[in-house]
């Protein structure tokens, strides 16, 4: 599903067919998870394709390769091109776009000795779907930030996440919700929650959980629409049977919750906030109006 006999990529500094592409099975990043990587859109906008925050998310490519002390020589605006290059030889508008940094051969437990990037894209709907999500508490905790540095997207990290989703499905969920070292809500597998209660949203505050560029643009939306939103560390008791929520990640983009551990939210989502943010997030990316979202389709 992410690439065909005549897919093109950008890896190790040239454009070639995905078909031909040869790895290391010697790299550092095979053996121990030391890459790391972004999740971008793009979007067939009014205004032509545009890839949605790419300066955000090549400038945080880089924050999670310095954070782990990985070479990385790269440019944002350079990689911005090269990214809509690729795009452009696949016959792609709408998308999602993932560059990927990796390590070649080191054996040893040291940082990279040179580092290579590889960006792909293809067709890709909502990363968990269109429909209101049944979620469920998992055991597995986020990854606690004594010990990792929770803000930078490492390849290995995500084992934490497949974890925790595969728990959920497992037991006829749709996703997880995870809990940090603490017990307090921190985010899903691969997305960040807000939680509506008595028209105000709530949302974990930083710490324990990625701070995502989606979540971030939720922030100023709810700011434009002057909506208020608090974030702190929340319990289980704050979240479940509360008025409604939503996941929000450029993968996910914005997906309501129907339930946490078959406690149902009190608002069908039609009615709640999340579906204007939902509303506003859409129109924001297709580059139209949203503040007078009664007009948005």
């Amino acid at each position: 599903m992410y690439y065909n006999e005549e897919t093109i990529i950008y890896y190790k500094g040239n454009f070639i067919k995905a078909a031909e592409a040869k790895g290391n099975p010697y790299d550092q990043s095979l053996h121990y998870g030391y890459s790391v990587f972004e999740g971008i859109r793009a979007y067939d906008t009014k205004n032509g394709t545009r890839i949605f925050k790419a300066k955000e998310h090549y400038d945080r490519l880089k924050f999670s390769a310095d954070a782990i002390k990985m070479p990385y020589e790269f440019n944002s605006d350079k990689l911005t091109e090269i990214t809509y290059e690729v795009l452009r030889r696949n016959n792609l508008k709408n998308a999602y776009i993932r560059p990927l940094v990796s390590c070649t051969p080191n054996m040893s437990l040291t940082k990279g000795k040179q580092s290579e990037i590889f960006i792909a894209a293809w067709d890709w709907a909502a990363y968990l779907g269109d429909k209101l999500l049944r979620l469920k508490t998992s055991s597995f905790r986020r990854i606690s930030p004594s010990s990792f540095i929770v803000a930078a997207k490492v390849s290995g990290h995500y084992i934490n996440s497949i974890m925790a989703t595969q728990e959920a499905k497992d037991a006829g969920f749709d996703e997880a919700l995870m809990l940090d070292v603490a017990g307090f809500v921190a985010e899903g597998p691969g997305a960040n929650i807000f939680i509506e209660d008595e028209g105000v949203l709530y949302t974990p505050q930083l710490g324990s959980i990625l701070p995502g560029i989606t979540r971030a643009t939720v922030l100023d939306i709810c700011n434009e629409l002057e909506i208020e939103v608090v974030e702190k560390q929340l319990t289980l008791e704050d979240v479940h049977g509360k008025d409604g929520a939503f996941f929000c990640g450029t993968g996910a983009e914005i997906v309501g919750i129907a339930s946490l551990d078959d406690i149902a939210f009190k608002k069908p989502f039609k009615e709640t906030i999340g579906a204007t943010i939902q509303k506003a997030y859409k129109a924001l990316v297709f580059e139209k109006e949203y503040r007078n979202i009664a007009t948005i389709a």
